[in-house]
């Protein structure tokens, strides 16, 4: 607003001077060379003059307006920006309290007197601010997350398990682990080579569905996260195995039914062998008869012939 005002004050400050220049330009020259035309000309530019102006101003005073009303959009949302970064609370104090919980879990444990528990509220704590989302804590988190899972599963304690009569790893396993399905582990640890082996009996297990007695099996600890990747690891091995029997048993049904085309091949060239075998005989047939009545033929112009010279 002020700089309308003193762009006013200029052009009425321009007109004054201008109309006393002219004044002082008419003193100088005659009045009766000035005529009302060209008085009237002059007045009109001014007013013109004047008439643009204030539509310039009022256009400015709009944008202004405008502007105006775009600052302080601006600056509410740099307020609110700041009350937000503030409720953040400081990075430094979030820094201390991870470092201090990534200790305990990751290294001290039991030894920092902390229960699972405690330690777990640490950690959803830590999960809530939006600091987590910086550098490279979010991977911290996640191997804190598996340290503490750890923590809260002891595993079980190693054990040797001699195969008995009936037995299968289905059985070891919910036995041991009490979830039948984590038996891949138990094959997966005695494959190779179990603990030991009567004379005679296998010392690998190279089928999981083939144990003897007498084998000595190393059942290995788990803990739960272990025990869950045990079952994931023995689904895939049953999709593979049933995959495996679905294509052996294609490929039987394919032998089977290439069998069963080349019988038939073999049929039809049989039928076709007897088709041509009765249609020889039915040519050999029809000769003999053509042949039969031939003779039939000559037997009747001979018996003719005779009877002819007798009338003679």
């Amino acid at each position: 607003m002020k700089l309308h005002k003193l762009l006013i004050v200029l052009f009425a400050f321009s007109l004054i001077f201008g109309f006393t220049y002219s004044a002082s330009a008419q003193e100088e020259e005659p009045w009766e060379n000035y005529t009302e035309e060209q008085y009237l000309q002059e007045k009109s530019g001014y007013e013109q003059t004047i008439s643009n102006l204030n539509e310039e101003i009022k256009a400015l005073d709009n944008e202004i307006k405008a502007l105006d009303a775009t600052l302080k959009d601006k600056n509410e949302k740099v307020k609110k920006a700041e009350d937000e970064l503030k409720s953040y609370g400081d990075p430094a104090a979030y820094r201390k309290d991870f470092e201090e919980a990534e200790k305990i879990i990751n290294t001290q444990k039991e030894k920092s007197g902390k229960t699972p528990e405690e330690a777990e509220k640490m950690l959803a704590a830590l999960e809530k601010s939006p600091f987590k989302c910086t550098g490279d804590y979010a991977t911290r988190i996640a191997k804190m997350k598996k340290e503490l899972e750890a923590w809260k599963t002891p595993k079980v304690a190693t054990n040797e398990y001699t195969v008995v009569k009936g037995d299968c790893l289905w059985k070891i396993s919910d036995k041991f682990y009490k979830e039948p399905k984590a038996w891949f582990a138990i094959w997966e640890k005695n494959k190779e080579g179990v603990k030991a082996a009567p004379p005679k009996i296998p010392k690998t297990i190279k089928n999981p569905n083939l144990i003897y007695p007498g084998q000595v099996l190393v059942i290995p600890a788990l803990t739960d996260a272990e025990k869950k990747a045990a079952v994931e690891k023995t689904k895939k091995y049953k999709n593979k195995w049933h995959k495996k029997r679905k294509v052996v048993k294609q490929e039987a049904t394919e032998e089977k039914k290439d069998a069963k085309k080349e019988e038939k091949k073999d049929v039809k060239k049989e039928e076709k062998k007897d088709t041509k075998k009765e249609e020889k005989k039915d040519v050999k047939k029809d000769e003999k008869k053509k042949d039969e009545k031939k003779k039939d033929e000559k037997k009747d112009v001979k018996k003719d012939e005779k009877k002819d010279e007798k009338k003679k």
